[in-house]
């Protein structure tokens, strides 16, 4: 299989340069590019391919927010990872709308990083559960009650998978969890999306709460 191509953003060059470094020891990344400004990274996109940008929120001049935005608009196809610190998660939730696949929080652990992109690749979303209950009070807040009769009709599996997810845990920990495959996880979200008519993880947790399907 070969790798998968990967951007790195971030504006702080010693973050940088120890992010590229741990990342370049497996063998499953190929960092094709990196850049220490959202300006630059635009720049650089077309050239470099990714297929993955992993992408600090708290840039400079163009936003984290903004560029994922504009990558979104002209190479849908491309994932994009934010990389965030706990003082700015109300602006993730900017980022998941502009439509990053997810977001973790800087400090993980290399192996975590590496799972996340290959989750993100994969057709997954990534939460963290130190974010999670935050972006779902954010959602609480905002949206009326559901009425009974929209429900959505999931069985009970789906219902299980979507209470994992809820408590933060990507694709992979939910297949352990589960004793199944990243791929039937993967299916099952799908089928889960389309019965609530909606497009990610975060808009299907909110959908769960408001129906009373799920509770965190």
């Amino acid at each position: 299989m070969a790798p998968i191509r990967v951007l790195v953003v971030e504006d702080q060059p010693k973050i940088l340069k120890n992010l590229v470094k741990l990342l370049a020891a497996f063998t499953e990344i190929e960092i094709v590019a990196k850049a220490l400004s959202g300006e630059e990274a635009l720049e650089i996109v077309e050239e470099a391919r990714p297929e993955v940008i992993l992408l600090d929120l708290g840039l400079p001049g163009i936003s984290g927010i903004e560029v994922t935005q504009q990558v979104k608009k002209r190479w849908p196809k491309i994932e994009i990872l934010i990389f965030t610190v706990f003082e700015e998660e109300d602006k993730v939730m900017g980022a998941i709308q502009a439509g990053a696949s997810g977001y973790m929080l800087k400090g993980m652990d290399a192996d975590k990083i590496v799972e996340s992109i290959r989750d993100v690749h994969a057709g997954g979303s990534v939460i963290q559960p130190s974010l999670a209950r935050s972006l779902l009070r954010h959602f609480r807040v905002r949206e009326e009650p559901a009425k009974e009769e929209d429900t959505p009709q999931l069985t009970p599996r789906e219902i299980e998978i979507l209470q994992i997810i809820a408590k933060g845990l990507s694709n992979s920990e939910a297949a352990k969890v589960l004793k199944v495959s990243r791929a039937t996880i993967r299916t099952h979200l799908e089928h889960i999306y389309s019965k609530m008519s909606v497009s990610n993880r975060v808009e299907a947790i909110t959908e769960g709460i408001r129906h009373g399907i799920i509770d965190v």
